[in-house]
């Protein structure tokens, strides 16, 4: 269940923000738990699985890529943690780690996961990445965990956390390339109830213009495009 008093700041005025956010809770507590567990281990996979793996790989590289190799000191939010490999690498280098998943049961997998005497401390926590409750932070990283919004809740979302970052936002979003628009059209076709939730690609220029009327502070940066097969995934920096 979600830790009492974890309710984001925009819950109550952005209906879209939280339809979304429980549409994937739904989807990743009760339906694709069990796959995400394995594609986040070393257990076998299929070749398609394999791509996203190994995507997904480069794509936690890079974003890890852009904070200190020593964090000691730094409080960071892993927003969207999934099954901890993100909040593990970041213990590792010192930092005082607060993972945050809406899915429990993913969050359960990650607190098993987690490697015995990491030099950082990780609090793992089941919720909304946007709850006030969470406190001010260094850095925030947020891989894959806003794929599903769209750009005007990504922009209030990312508002929210930039006035309580000292550092930068770093985040992926799926691109608007031409073979993720087609799928995401062609995924509309079919009842919301017999899919997972849907990907949302963004441009990051208007993504940008977003950001500019949702008054979020900082500068938004474009980092590097990771495509591995099916895994198709654009990172984007906001630095104060």
């Amino acid at each position: 269940m979600p830790v009492p008093g974890l309710t984001g700041d925009l819950s109550a005025r952005n209906g879209g923000w939280t339809r979304t956010r429980d549409r994937v809770e739904t989807y990743f507590d009760r339906t694709a738990t069990r796959t995400w567990e394995r594609l986040t281990s070393d257990a076998p996979v299929s070749r398609i699985r394999e791509t996203v793996r190994r995507g997904r790989d480069t794509m936690r590289a890079q974003l890890l890529g852009r904070l200190p190799s020593d964090l000691r000191g730094a409080r960071v939010l892993d927003a969207g943690c999934g099954t901890g490999q993100m909040a593990a690498e970041l213990a590792a280098r010192g930092a005082d780690v607060v993972a945050v998943d809406i899915s429990p049961a993913l969050v359960g997998i990650a607190e098993a996961r987690l490697p015995a005497g990491l030099p950082g401390r990780v609090r793992f926590l089941s919720g909304d990445m946007l709850a006030a409750d969470l406190g001010s932070f260094d850095h925030v990283m947020a891989m894959d965990s806003l794929i599903y919004y769209d750009r005007h809740d990504i922009a209030r979302a990312l508002g929210t956390l930039g006035r309580r970052t000292r550092g930068g936002i770093v985040f992926t979003v799926a691109p608007r390339t031409p073979l993720l628009m087609a799928m995401w059209r062609a995924g509309q076709v079919f009842p919301r109830a017999d899919r997972s939730p849907t990907m949302i690609p963004h441009a990051p220029a208007a993504l940008g213009k977003a950001l500019h009327r949702a008054e979020a502070p900082g500068r938004l940066a474009r980092l590097d495009r990771v495509t591995s097969g099916f895994y198709i995934s654009q990172a984007l920096e906001l630095t104060q």
